[in-house]
């Protein structure tokens, strides 16, 4: 099997083995680039890529188009490069959490190649994606809740997220098992308290 083969077999371990639509593949390869290709135009060697992703150095693909193509980031290789290098990048993104253990685990995570819930996978956006969720779903239990000031924050920190993340595709509800943080902290949020409509000044 050779490493193109070995990257496609542990995607699927990851993500499991569902179809991907045309409206699936249109959408991947609007927010995504074709593996090989961003190689070519950064001067990587693609099976040295490969072989990373499978040590555990760089993160997996976020997806397998329906054709194969192995689609990942733009900016793959952008933390590597704030870390000083592949080989420094896993201790330097751990310390971006001040608990070793919160850190792993987002490391893990982030190799899933599964952050495409993210325009930019970087620490900062994963901290604040968190920060943001929470704040979203504890939202309706706050004293004020249902009130003019408590909607203009909800909306506020839904905008936020929702500048944070991209769409998502139907792909993603197959492998996640459910809606999506857009689905549930975006777009339910935004139809359960639509934000309140300010009347035009009198003229």
């Amino acid at each position: 099997m050779d490493l193109r083969q070995q990257v496609a077999a542990r995607f699927r371990e990851v993500n499991g083995t569902h179809p991907m639509t045309p409206t699936d593949d249109a959408y991947v390869s609007t927010q995504f680039v074709v593996l090989d290709e961003l190689c070519t135009a950064t001067g990587q060697d693609p099976d040295d890529v490969r072989r990373l992703m499978l040590d555990r150095r760089l993160p997996l693909p976020g997806y397998l188009r329906s054709d194969g193509a192995q689609m990942v980031p733009a900016d793959l290789f952008a933390l590597a490069g704030r870390a000083g290098g592949v080989a420094r990048l896993p201790a330097w993104f751990i310390r971006q959490w001040t608990d070793p253990a919160h850190g792993t685990a987002e490391w893990d995570a982030y190799l899933s190649g599964q952050y495409v819930c993210l325009h930019r996978v970087t620490p900062e956006n994963i901290q604040r994606k968190d920060e943001l969720t929470a704040a979203i779903g504890a939202a309706p239990a706050q004293p004020d809740a249902g009130s003019a000031t408590w909607r203009e924050r909800l909306h506020g920190w839904v905008d936020e997220l929702d500048a944070l993340e991209p769409a998502f595709t139907g792909y993603d509800r197959l492998r996640f098992g459910g809606p999506t943080s857009r689905d549930t902290h975006v777009d339910a949020v935004r139809a359960r308290w639509p934000r309140p409509v300010t009347a035009p000044a009198p003229g």
